[in-house]
């Protein structure tokens, strides 16, 4: 195990504290400098990050639920989410590399987890339900039979396959393959639908950008069912922005995480497809845009202002709000909702697009004693209302896009592996991805 310095409250104060004295100092700081300063904090994130998916795992090497993780906690502690097992299992990735745990105790879990996904999860044409039973690995409740949730799941297998390989990296592929993805497309409107329920059949689809940039991707380039490209190109690219923001293609509700997704594993920096479009650089926009945002409904909410935005999906003083956003969003605008509740997953999650203005963010965050907890920061807060709200719980995806792109702005880590693997650089380079062509003038 790693000896690495613990940030403790006394120690996070004065490293505060020693950022703002530096600040002052005009242009005397260099980027090296705040970097060193920004270390401290950005480690006690990620570390406290990590243990919400080695802690609250299924740990019973008896049980069919062997490594599923909590959707969130401390809520439901019998309701696993397929999303935040794909968070988890790299995750483990991550902290093997660190030196949290130990190689070995990752590559196990890593591998047990792989199996009950494998053997017992509930399933159909190897899509997995959204939300599992934590012991037995069946479905819970009556969840969907989730297309993304499968994909986020299949990254992280992926991922952990690249990084252990053996046996890991056989079972993680067996995973991906089993996946029929035409199943789920709906031929008419070469899209691939929303959701699947056994007792009503598939709904809606995904028809408007959204965080579904891998589905395409992992479709392209499947081991056993490739789809056809042209699919990547069939959703509705709607362009928008908020003031003096560059133009950028939307999601719906404008939620941040939308825009975070899939670029927490495929690294597309300096590529754009065959129309053109740069989606890493729709991101930064989107990330620019998502801060402006915050910075003019500062007046309405006292939560938000230039170090707190990036409005997403979270829980809510109400309960959980999938609406939760900022402009641009739906045709008109109008399709987001906000009532003064920040995640500061959301800024985070944006801090390889941002990165000085999600690390502030990060600093400001952190001046809450209310929103730290056992996992580092808790899900969403509101200070407009009063008294002002604090969530109990943290939430497994918010915590993965945390930890994943943070460690990919300290390291490139979940880059360096995930685009490692032959499928993954098939997938990008049927749908059209391609180096980025730079002006010679």
């Amino acid at each position: 195990m790693s000896n690495r310095t613990r940030l403790t409250p006394g120690l996070l104060l004065l490293v505060l504290a020693l950022h703002m004295v530096l600040a002052g100092c005009g242009n005397s700081v260099s980027s090296d400098q705040e970097k060193i300063i920004d270390e401290p904090l950005l480690e006690e994130e990620s570390r406290k990050s990590f243990d919400f998916f080695w802690k609250e795992a299924n740990t019973d090497p008896a049980s069919k639920g062997y490594g599923l993780i909590r959707d969130r906690a401390p809520g439901n502690p019998n309701l696993s989410s397929v999303a935040s097992v794909g968070f988890g299992l790299t995750a483990l990735a991550i902290g093997a590399e660190r030196e949290w745990i130990s190689r070995e105790e990752a590559r196990e879990r890593a591998l047990g987890t792989l199996n009950t996904l494998w053997n017992h999860a509930e399933q159909i044409n190897g899509f997995f339900y959204h939300f599992l039973n934590m012991n037995d690995a069946t479905r819970a409740g009556n969840s969907e039979v989730s297309i993304i949730d499968t994909a986020i799941a299949i990254n992280g297998a992926i991922t952990a396959g690249e990084y252990f390989g053996g046996e890991v990296k056989e079972l993680a592929e067996q995973i991906y393959s089993r996946v029929d993805w035409n199943w789920y497309r709906d031929p008419q409107r070469n899209l691939f639908y929303m959701g699947y329920h056994p007792e009503e059949g598939f709904k809606g689809h995904w028809d408007f950008y959204a965080e579904q940039l891998m589905l395409y991707y992992l479709a392209a380039g499947s081991p056993a069912h490739p789809l056809d490209e042209d699919m990547f190109y069939s959703f509705i690219r709607h362009t928008g922005s908020y003031k003096e923001s560059e133009p950028f293609i939307h999601s719906w509700f404008g939620s941040i995480f939308t825009y975070q997704f899939s670029h927490a594993w495929f690294d597309l920096r300096d590529k754009t497809d065959e129309q053109g479009i740069d989606w890493w650089e729709n991101s930064v926009n989107a990330s620019i845009a998502a801060r402006l945002f915050a910075i003019d409904q500062s007046e309405a909410f006292s939560t938000f202002g230039s170090d707190a935005w990036g409005l997403t999906a979270s829980d809510g003083p109400h309960g959980y709000e999938g609406k939760y956003g900022s402009a641009p969003s739906g045709y008109s605008n109008d399709a987001h909702f906000v009532d003064g509740t920040l995640t500061p997953a959301g800024a985070l999650g944006s801090i390889v697009f941002t990165p000085e203005e999600s690390i502030a963010a990060l600093k400001h965050f952190y001046t809450f004693p209310d929103l730290i907890g056992a996992y580092g920061l808790k899900d969403a807060y509101n200070t407009a209302v009063s008294p002002a709200w604090y969530g109990s719980d943290v939430i497994g995806i918010d915590k993965g896009i945390t930890l994943l792109m943070i460690e990919n702005y300290r390291t490139g880590f979940v880059w360096k592996w995930f685009m490692k693997n032959e499928y993954v650089k098939k997938g990008l380079d049927i749908v059209g991805m391609s180096e980025k062509q730079v002006s010679s003038s």
